[in-house]
């Protein structure tokens, strides 16, 4: 498996939705086109959250993990 070295890295934890998606849609403004922005949270309603907002963004969620209560994610910037 490849590992996946973001441009750009959101440390959300400790915060509770919306506020995940809402520093997302803002940071994800800050890089290229295909560039890859790590999402790192402690709400576990953000896999969801940010499953669903890729989908209707039309971002790519290239990979998700759970760690000790944290959640990884990279999304690259498609649009």
């Amino acid at each position: 498996m490849t590992e996946i070295t973001p441009n750009k890295t959101l440390d959300a934890r400790g915060l509770q939705c919306p506020m995940p998606i809402v520093r997302t849609t803002q940071e994800i403004k800050t890089i290229e086109v295909g560039e890859v922005l790590e999402v790192v949270a402690t709400d576990p309603g953000s896999v969801a959250d940010l499953q669903a907002w890729c989908s209707s963004t039309g971002n790519e969620l290239l990979k998700m993990d759970k760690a000790d209560g944290i959640f990884q994610f990279f999304i690259r910037r498609v649009n």
